[in-house]
């Protein structure tokens, strides 16, 4: 019968990459490890893995549990953890991951009235999901993914709790800044700002400017939105943001909104969680407090 525990040591050699590595990982003798791993060999009567000096290769056998520990391990640690909550008496946790750069200032709107009406709920985001965060939901290590551009995909739902305009972003003195809307031939000389991002991701290139065959003179990748639109606001370049995230910078620095394209590019923020966790009270508050900032 295959454990818990040979799951265990078949991820952790994967992770760590040698036997003496994994047993100190799993507070193991090698010994103990290698005999569990034997064991389990004699009663499958299939071999797991072979050694090569002081590496390991895994068989197609191995290969296969070890994708079955990388799925079903985080399942069982997250139901460990919602276990030893309840038996400390604790209502629970969200785990948000954010597949989104600037919906962080969005979110601190959500979080601040949600801990004070559930002080016994914890928050804990998770950035390390960034544009990954489907799998990151589907493996358990996060309760609610929030994303501009959701995949749908059975076991999961979406709700949508924003909808906004993405729009560029100029310098109030800025020869742009006079006109109501852009069209993509404007910015063949500009320098685009953006996150750091793949491209066909960023909406300004996937429904403005590939469709009109046009690119920026420069392309400049940002991490922090404070930088970026300082810089904007000095006239070294543009950026394309939600409209609600300029409005927040609009009385801090000289930038402006202008409309992309005669239509403009609608967005909204979506949520996204496991259809086996509609039914968590905690959860459900977390998305309807989301809403009420509409």
């Amino acid at each position: 019968m295959i454990e818990r525990s040979h799951l265990s040591i078949l991820r952790e050699i994967e992770r760590n990459g040698s036997l003496t590595a994994a047993a100190e990982s799993l507070h193991l003798t090698q010994s103990a490890l290698t005999h569990a791993i034997k064991k389990l060999e004699q009663r499958s009567a299939v071999k797991l893995w072979n050694k090569e000096g002081r590496s390991i290769r895994l068989t197609q056998a191995g290969s296969y549990l070890l994708s079955v520990a990388n799925r079903l391990l985080p399942q069982l640690e997250y139901a460990d953890q919602v276990i030893e909550r309840f038996a400390r008496g604790e209502k629970g946790v969200i785990r948000i991951g954010m597949e989104c750069h600037p919906c962080y200032q969005w979110l601190l709107k959500v979080v601040a009235p949600f801990i004070e009406r559930y002080p016994e709920v914890d928050i804990d985001v998770k950035q390390q999901f960034q544009f990954g965060g489907m799998k990151a939901l589907l493996n358990y290590d996060i309760d609610v993914l929030v994303t501009p551009d959701p995949i749908h995909q059975a076991g999961v739902t979406f709700k949508p709790v924003l909808d906004y305009e993405q729009v560029l972003v100029v310098s109030k003195q800025h020869i742009l800044a006079k006109k109501t809307q852009v069209e993509p031939k404007d910015l063949l000389e500009e320098v685009l700002y953006s996150y750091p991002v793949d491209m066909e991701r960023l909406d300004i290139y996937s429904q403005f400017l590939s469709p009109a065959h046009c690119r920026p003179k420069k392309h400049k990748s940002i991490e922090a939105t404070d930088i970026m639109l300082q810089l904007v606001a000095a006239g070294r370049g543009v950026a394309a943001l939600p409209h609600w995230l300029v409005n927040e910078y609009a009385d801090k620095l000289a930038v402006q909104a202008v409309r992309l394209g005669r239509a403009g590019i609608s967005k909204s923020i979506y949520l996204g969680l496991r259809d086996d966790d509609q039914g968590v009270d905690y959860i459900q508050a977390f998305i309807r407090q989301a809403e009420l900032l509409e």
